[in-house]
């Protein structure tokens, strides 16, 4: 193959990677689009208290979970925790407008343990999906 040959091909694999990252970001992944709250795969509890719910959802042994406040647009303190038994638990918590999260854990077939606050308000699960 000679020089000029490998230069268009080079050329057409950049504008075929060019025109793909331009459609994902057109039109989202069916991972997140099944789900609006940035988790992959199928949604599998809620967890509704007075201000807020977490969700949960799994997918290859993973684990992640989101905390949404029922009214969003000011922000407030929120969190979510997800811990894998055997396992320290992964928190995210913060000053946020709409959502904590999403956090991630490798559960396997472990229990979990799921927690999720906004504004002093929460929920916690106890061990779940065992």
């Amino acid at each position: 193959m000679d020089s000029g040959a490998i230069g268009r091909r080079l050329a057409l694999g950049a504008a075929v990677l060019a025109a793909s990252g331009a459609l994902a970001l057109a039109v989202p992944g069916s991972a997140q689009a099944a789900s609006a709250d940035s988790c992959a795969g199928r949604e599998v509890r809620t967890l509704p208290f007075s201000t807020g719910t977490v969700h949960v959802y799994k997918r290859d042994g993973y684990v992640c979970a989101v905390t949404v406040a029922r009214k969003s647009g000011t922000r407030r303190v929120m969190s979510v925790s997800v811990q894998a038994r055997g396992t320290r638990p992964v928190v995210d918590t913060g000053s946020y407008r709409y959502q904590a999260g999403p956090v991630t854990v490798h559960a396997g077939h472990r229990c979990v343990w799921l927690k999720g606050s906004v504004d002093g308000r929460s929920v916690s699960s106890g061990w779940i999906m065992c």
